[in-house]
């Protein structure tokens, strides 16, 4: 849509830090308030409006997008959404190992034994480690305080959380950048171990490097809005 506005700017309210047009409050598309719960998310959000040129492009405000995906859809679900992440721990993606070569398996070992270690530690629980594809159950405990931990994040976070987690595979990668301020590129370097072995061996065309470093970027987007959701 064609830009309607001269100015974003930021106002707190009883709900929390809403974005105004020209002095009008922006809505979601369910028609809710488009209300942040810290000023500095906020000032991200109007920043994105201010940076608009003639015409409104949704697909360059990853910032709205997550916070009208916190508010319309997993607010009034946050419960039955939590749960939906907290799935990803049956079948996480460090808990998957290669068979082979013997360089890509320590690859694998070097980046992601760090980061289990650091979940068994940080939520007292214990992985099952398989080489293959053939699914392997984890412990039943590990799975319930894995979601209980889920579930204790708010909607905003929520929403960051589950773009971390489905771009990588990996609810402990997600778990690590959001709880464990790993750092976001090392984290995605991480889970992109198969897919950078396989550029190795047979290269890679302009279209999957394209849709590479598109993911990348929306994985960093989605730290940086952990992290001004829970500043």
């Amino acid at each position: 849509m064609k830009r309607f506005y001269e100015d974003a700017a930021v106002v707190a309210g009883e709900s929390g830090f809403e974005i105004r047009l020209d002095g009008r409050p922006v809505r979601t598309p369910a028609r809710a308030p488009l209300a942040l719960p810290t000023q500095g998310l906020a000032e991200a959000i109007a920043e994105e409006w201010r940076a608009q040129g003639e015409t409104v492009d949704p697909r360059s405000m990853p910032f709205t997008g997550l916070a009208n995906g916190a508010i319309d859809q997993i607010a009034p679900h946050s419960g039955s959404f939590a749960a939906g992440i907290a799935r990803y721990a049956e079948s996480d993606l460090l808990c998957y190992r290669a068979e082979g070569p013997a360089e890509l398996v320590a690859r694998e070992a070097a980046a992601w034994d760090p980061l289990l270690d650091w979940a068994m530690a940080r939520y007292d629980v214990a992985f099952r480690v398989t080489q293959g594809v053939v699914p392997v159950a984890q412990p039943a405990r590990t799975l319930e305080r894995l979601a209980a931990a889920v579930a204790a994040f708010d909607p905003f976070t929520l929403a960051g959380l589950s773009t971390l987690v489905t771009l990588s595979g990996s609810l402990v990668c997600g778990l690590a950048v959001v709880e464990g301020g790993h750092d976001a590129d090392l984290i995605w370097t991480a889970a992109e171990i198969d897919e950078a072995w396989e550029v190795e061996q047979w290269g890679e065309d302009k279209e999957a490097a394209a849709r590479s470093a598109r993911r990348r970027h929306e994985f960093a987007m989605a730290r940086a809005f952990c992290e001004m959701t829970r500043a």
